[in-house]
């Protein structure tokens, strides 16, 4: 995360019953969540190096998933990134020429599903059934929008949303922040914060009117 949790939690008097964090690598911000005593965790994150270690972290705690997100519930080509960190689905652009020293020669093929599917799964086991979630932290390298374009119904129950954005192709047809800014309005979110950190890339911190 570029903008400061725990700061955002103050400014903005925060009530988080539970978190989703999609893209989480491997589950740096776990200890984070842990501080500000959030209890209910979920975290995705589709490639199995950066999984083990971020299944490390959550096991016996909260709940994990192998697995991306997007707007279909099929196999999707994943462009893996010297770093790990920079992976996504969709192609470079930009981001070749900003970190040259980060090459993306190996493609792998992942499952990937819609977390409204993915949550009436989740639901539907009755231990999980009463746990609340209502913030969604996103790093998917370009590929927020078709996230939650996947996550239409459970829009409604989420309040705060913590997202990469970008204003530039650093991705092949990424998304750019006006886009994102377009599809949470309908469902009542406000851009509050931005940090432009990459230039072309940086955060943004959303609420629910």
């Amino acid at each position: 995360m570029i903008l400061n949790f725990e700061e955002i939690i103050k400014k903005y008097n925060l009530q988080i019953n539970g978190i989703i964090h999609i893209g989480a690598h491997e589950g740096e911000e776990v200890s984070t969540y842990e501080t500000n005593n959030i209890k209910n965790i979920i975290c995705f994150e589709p490639l199995e190096e950066a999984f083990i270690k971020l299944a490390e972290k959550c096991e016996n705690k909260y709940d994990f998933f192998q697995l991306a997100l997007g707007n279909e519930n099929k196999q999707v080509q994943f462009n893996v990134a010297s770093n790990n960190q920079s992976s996504s689905i969709l192609k470079p652009k930009l981001h070749l020429t900003q970190h040259p020293t980060i090459t993306f020669n190996k493609t792998i093929i992942i499952e990937m599903s819609r977390l409204d599917d993915v949550m009436v799964f989740y639901h539907s086991n009755k231990i999980n059934k009463n746990k609340k979630f209502n913030f969604i932290n996103i790093d998917v390298q370009g590929y927020e929008l078709e996230v939650f374009k996947g996550a239409e119904k459970y829009l409604n129950n989420i309040d705060y949303i913590m997202t990469e954005v970008n204003n530039d192709f650093v991705y092949e047809k990424n998304a750019k922040i006006e886009e994102i800014d377009d599809f949470l309005n309908k469902y009542n979110f406000k851009r509050k914060e931005t940090n432009w950190a990459g230039k072309t890339w940086g955060d943004a911190f959303y609420i629910k009117n």
